[in-house]
């Protein structure tokens, strides 16, 4: 039997507004053939049952090895040698391994430990709005805050340095973009990755040089001693540095444009602080930055919610279309900053749930508390359909986020 024509996932509409196309898709069934702009194919899983069942699903692995050709041709768009070197972290592996290697990295996101660091969070958050310019009618949020304030609370929890956190370029967040062998950025796509791979290095002589009691050090002891190998090390090295704060600045952009677009949401938060918790696991699942998650893989031919898909195919499941399904949150695509949360999905659910959970809702708390308290009248500077989203394949986000407010920044209370 042929299969059926895939739906494009790409575009500046589907950009913009994937959620009329992922209500068609849901209302005609759970999982559905879909296209990359780099060519690859897929079976995107949408409802929130459906969605839960895969991401738990102990048939489908992460590891890029199960992939078949079909795939192969098309996704393994990343040269080598830093295919091999970079992309074998947390992400692209399946249980012992991934359970030996998700240990190292849980200490440091624990709960508690991260709870403790917010009033260090808040005087991050508030010196960067001290430091915006007051000679201007608008201010890019992304520039002067949104990209700037997940790298330093992520820098402060790895224990990476302020001479290395100052030389960090967030443009080496983009090698995670397919760029084809024959698109013609590609030389400068290879550069990223080199300059990214050439700065990952610098990171592990660093902390093999002065080691402290700090994540990055303690995987580097970890190579040392056998129980990583060079190349583990250095792909959760790399994604720390990229998974670890790019999608908190798209969820700051993803939430302020929500909020901009209900200003009497936005006025109430500012009036009423305490709601700002159960604000930002409702502004998480109306629109998630992690849109889709990473690919999964059968090891044989199987049934996938009625559908027989091939082994090495990609599954992927579609986190913000599970996170407006009506049959879970009535009135979905509604801002309801009293809506009982029961589990969204915008951190993913099973063994591959998001390790940096509880750091990303407090820096969500703090950055969207801070901005919302000292900006009165935020609101957008340019019309909303003139906002730029960034084309990456899983992720939502604007790449600025020009806005106004009433009056200019006034300094913090030194009280």
């Amino acid at each position: 039997m042929p299969l059926p024509d895939p739906f494009p996932l790409y575009g500046p509409a589907y950009k913009r507004d994937p959620y009329p196309l992922y209500e068609r898709m849901r209302a005609a069934g759970p999982i559905h053939r879909v296209l990359f702009p780099s060519g690859v194919t897929a079976w995107l899983v949408t409802g929130h049952a459906a969605a839960q069942r895969t991401l738990a699903d102990p048939r489908l692995g992460k590891n890029h090895a199960l992939g078949n050709d079909r795939w192969r041709e098309h996704a393994s768009i990343m040269p080598e040698p830093q295919h091999s070197e970079l992309q074998v972290h947390l992400l692209h592996q399946d249980p012992p391994k991934h359970t030996a290697m998700r240990r190292y990295v849980t200490d440091a996101f624990a709960p508690r430990r991260v709870e403790e660091l917010r009033p260090r969070f808040q005087e991050m958050a508030d010196a960067l709005v001290d430091a915006m310019p007051a000679d201007t009618d608008t201010v890019d949020l992304v520039r002067c805050f949104a990209a700037r304030f997940p790298f330093q609370v992520l820098a402060e929890v790895i224990g990476l340095p302020p001479h290395l956190a100052a030389r960090f370029r967030r443009e080496w967040g983009k090698v995670v973009a397919p760029v084809g062998p024959q698109d013609p950025g590609r030389p400068a796509y290879e550069a990223l990755l080199r300059g990214l791979q050439g700065y990952i290095a610098e990171v592990v002589a660093h902390h093999r040089a002065e080691p402290g009691d700090d994540l990055l050090s303690r995987l580097v002891a970890a190579r040392d001693e056998g129980e990583l190998t060079g190349e583990e090390l250095d792909s959760m090295v790399f994604q720390l540095l990229v998974a670890g704060q790019e999608p908190v600045t798209n969820q700051i952009t993803t939430a302020l444009v929500a909020l901009t677009r209900r200003p009497e949401a936005l006025e109430r938060l500012r009036a009423e602080p305490e709601l700002m918790p159960n604000a930002v696991e409702e502004l998480l699942r109306l629109d998630s930055a992690f849109e889709l998650t990473t690919w999964r893989f059968l090891a044989e031919d199987a049934d996938l919610h009625g559908t027989r898909v091939p082994a090495g195919d990609s599954v992927i499941v579609s986190l913000c279309a599970a996170n407006r399904d009506p049959e879970r949150f009535p009135d979905p695509d509604t801002l309801d900053l009293d809506r009982a949360q029961g589990p969204h999905l915008a951190f993913g659910h099973g063994i591959h749930f998001c390790p940096g959970a509880a750091l990303a809702r407090i820096e969500l708390q703090v950055a969207l508390a801070t901005l919302t308290a000292r900006l009165p009248g935020l609101r957008l500077a340019v019309p909303d359909e003139d906002l730029a989203w960034i084309p990456a394949v899983l992720g939502r986000g604007v790449g600025e986020l020009p806005v106004a407010f009433d009056r200019p920044v006034c300094p913090r209370s030194r009280g």
